[in-house]
């Protein structure tokens, strides 16, 4: 008796619970991940061997980080759902070099970061994790100590100095000195061969995932069609992305017919960041340039990374609450066309204003409300097929308030966003969305059923829904069945229990 009752509350519970379906990706494309942005030296210190020179005081010196430190967080970082890492550069450098982009050997790693047996052990755990790698790969110059700057034979491997005075003026672009750094000149073909040896080299000895290319525009096209062409030749679908140090003359279309994958848009940045940063801002300046998300070259959806003043900064100067405008504006970033670019401490709101204010420490002892949030959207990102690879239709947009719906072989998520400054309902109509069917809510579990062809959605201000749209739920027959059930079940098993206790007594 007590086995068929424990038998039956089982089947109450599980019958009890909501069902939702975990649609399993097929054939993971680039497009699916979501990629957690680290700048090596502010991360995390895993190995206080390696903190020669640190002074974790000062913003303009190495700080301690290391690849030892990323790999005792793997966890921590795909626990919130991110599917790949991207790793400012690990190449050796010049003194104060925390940042990685003073190179001064290729083909060897900085001693603060760690060695290559550490970045091999990085990469081989990020991989049993299913986590993509990718690094930042530098090749528009060097040090100043760099020995070829003093090498008497290697004077026509740069540019001669000179600096950017017209960004429109791509010639000047590619051949001007940034920040002083020695200018590569990539059309001396020793110096195209070395770049794209090394490049080539790392994937074959790490086996890394992509590059991320820094002032990806101050570099010629050209120069990209032989590296594209000669590194993907090393590892199936291994992925490039550029950086550009500013918006310039040279188009996207001829990034991509060179072969980089996706390229950062500064201009779609600054957009996203003057809309989310405060409330009743209108969408449509984001979705019009959303992007197809059928497209070969994917977009990276970012708010701020290790050039970009923090976003928390716009948000303190709108004087808005943090936790709030973070949520809506990652609810947008994971659900439209592109790949969500997150950078490091975004998860903890981290502040900070220009060079090197927004490349403070990561603190890890913070309340975990935002850090729960990111977790839930990333895991319906990864389940939802419809929300990396689905068509986007815009539903309804009225001063902060957007409703828009992806479809993905017959999957339709809905997401709702309230960035206004009050409560507000939309009513959405059969033209929009299949009648007679539910919309289930995945991230406060609002359930909306179709009434009279309607879907009336209400939603708070500041609160964001993700919807997918099912079939009518009903009245649970089984449900009310098992609890009718259990409890007769239950009445008798109390009635023999004390039957047989008096039974004990009168004996």
């Amino acid at each position: 008796m007590k086995k068929m009752i424990l038998i039956l509350i089982t089947v109450f519970i599980f019958s009890s619970v909501p069902v939702q379906a975990k649609v399993q990706k097929e054939n993971r494309l680039w497009q699916d991940e979501s990629v957690y942005s680290i700048m090596i030296d502010r991360f995390n210190n895993g190995n206080t061997k390696n903190d020669a020179d640190v002074n974790a005081k000062d913003p303009n010196v190495f700080n301690g980080g290391d690849l030892q430190g990323i790999i005792d967080k793997l966890d921590y970082i795909q626990d919130m759902g991110f599917t790949a890492i991207r790793l400012t550069p690990i190449f050796d450098n010049a003194k104060n070099g925390y940042h990685g982009y003073w190179v001064k050997d290729f083909y060897k790693i900085d001693e603060h970061f760690g060695t290559m047996k550490t970045f091999q052990e990085l990469v081989e755990e990020a991989h049993k994790r299913k986590m993509k790698v990718m690094i930042d790969f530098v090749t528009n110059n060097v040090a100043a100590s760099h020995p070829w700057v003093s090498d008497t034979s290697k004077q026509d491997w740069f540019h001669e100095k000179q600096e950017i005075n017209d960004w429109n003026n791509q010639a000047v672009v590619e051949n001007g000195w940034v920040d002083g750094l020695p200018d590569l000149n990539q059309d001396n073909p020793e110096v195209k061969k070395y770049l794209i040896d090394a490049a080539k080299w790392w994937i074959k000895k790490t086996d890394i995932d992509g590059y991320s290319l820094p002032e990806i525009n101050n570099v010629p096209v050209g120069f990209w069609k032989d590296f594209s062409k000669e590194v993907k030749k090393e590892k199936k679908d291994f992925f490039l992305i550029g950086i550009m140090s500013k918006n310039t003359s040279t188009s996207l279309k001829e990034y991509q017919l060179s072969g980089i994958d996706s390229l950062f848009d500064s201009s779609y940045n600054d957009q996203l960041r003057r809309t989310l940063a405060t409330t009743d801002q209108s969408f449509s300046t984001l979705y019009s340039n959303t992007g197809d998300s059928q497209s070969s070259f994917l977009r990276p959806n970012f708010m701020d990374d290790e050039y970009t003043v923090r976003f928390t900064n716009d948000i303190v100067k709108e004087r808005q609450f943090p936790g709030s405008r973070w949520k809506t504006a990652l609810t947008y970033l994971y659900t439209t066309p592109g790949i969500p670019i997150f950078y490091y401490g975004t998860e903890i709101a981290l502040n900070g204003g220009e060079i090197p204010d927004n490349r403070r420490q990561m603190n890890f002892r913070t309340e975990k409300e935002l850090i729960d949030y990111i977790t839930k959207i990333g895991e319906l990102r990864n389940q939802l097929p419809s929300l990396t690879r689905g068509t986007m239709e815009i539903l309804y947009d009225k001063q902060g308030m957007v409703v828009y719906k992806r479809v993905y072989k017959g999957e339709t998520s809905v997401i709702a966003i309230n960035n206004t400054s009050k409560s507000q309902k939309v009513i959405l109509t059969a033209e929009q969305l299949a009648a007679d069917k539910e919309l289930r809510g995945l991230l406060g579990g609002d359930i909306v059923r179709s009434r009279d062809n309607q879907y009336i959605l209400i939603l708070d201000r500041d609160i964001s829904e993700i919807y997918v749209l099912t079939e009518k739920s009903g009245i649970n027959y089984t449900l009310i069945g098992s609890l009718i059930l259990v409890n007769i079940l239950v009445f008798i098993f109390l009635f023999l229990l004390l039957k047989r206790r008096k039974n004990k007594k009168i004996e």
